[in-house]
This record gives structure tokens, C-alpha cells and sequence, in this order.
């Protein structure tokens, strides 16, 4: 059946082109297409790589990525420490108030070490 099916030419189809027009009163446009081809930047591969470049390639990518991640996390790490010096200089103290020393709870406990009432 596929056989009786003849393909649409460029000179069919550029005829038709001039037939997809907009019409104004319905806001419809045909669905015959257009005769402009569009052109791919990057084309893609007319057929699959081989196994090998394909593992290299995987390789490549898996080291760019784990480069990447590690960069990020030495940067989120950085930017705490440089954070929390920051704002150890302003305070001129610890600024985490969970980090605070037991100095001044000490004379809210009793003698036994209980927390008093």
C-alpha cells in the first residue's frame, strides 16, 4: 500500500506553500507545511558512534561532572567559613549562640550539676 503512495515533490509543495496562508476572518492557517527547511547548527550523528568513542565520551562527561560537583561543594564550603568568620570579626565573638560556652549557665545550676528552678 505504501507502494502506491507517490512523494510529494519541492515543486508540489512550494505550491501548496502559497496556499497556507492566514486568513484574517477565522485565525486558522492551513496545515499544509511551508517550503523552509530548517538547518541545525550541530546536525546529528547519521548513525550511532562506536562502543569505544561512546565510553569515552561517558568517561569525559563523568569527569567533567564530578569536577563540577566537587568545585561546587568547595565553594558552598568556603563561602560558610568565610560566612562565619565574617561574622565572628563583627560580633567579636563566636556567633553561633549553640556554640557558646558554659560561662554563663553556670550560675543557674546548683552545686549538684541539676539546672535550677
Amino acid at each position: 500500500m505504501a507502494d502506491q503512495q507517490k512523494p510529494k515533490t519541492s515543486e508540489s509543495l512550494s505550491s501548496s506553500a502559497s496556499n497556507s496562508k492566514l486568513n484574517p476572518e477565522s485565525g486558522h492557517t492551513s496545515t499544509k507545511f511551508s517550503n523552509h527547511k530548517v538547518r541545525y547548527t550541530n546536525p546529528p550523528d547519521a548513525a550511532n558512534p562506536d562502543p569505544a568513542t561512546l565510553r569515552e565520551q561517558w568517561r569525559f562527561a563523568i569527569k567533567q561532572y564530578s569536577r563540577w560537583y566537587s568545585h561546587a561543594w568547595g565553594t558552598a564550603i568556603f563561602a560558610g567559613l568565610s560566612f562565619f568568620a565574617l561574622g565572628w570579626i563583627v560580633k567579636g565573638s563566636n556567633p553561633l549562640p549553640s556554640f557558646k560556652g558554659d560561662s554563663n549557665d553556670a550560675a543557674s545550676h546548683d552545686s549538684d550539676g541539676h539546672k535550677a528552678k
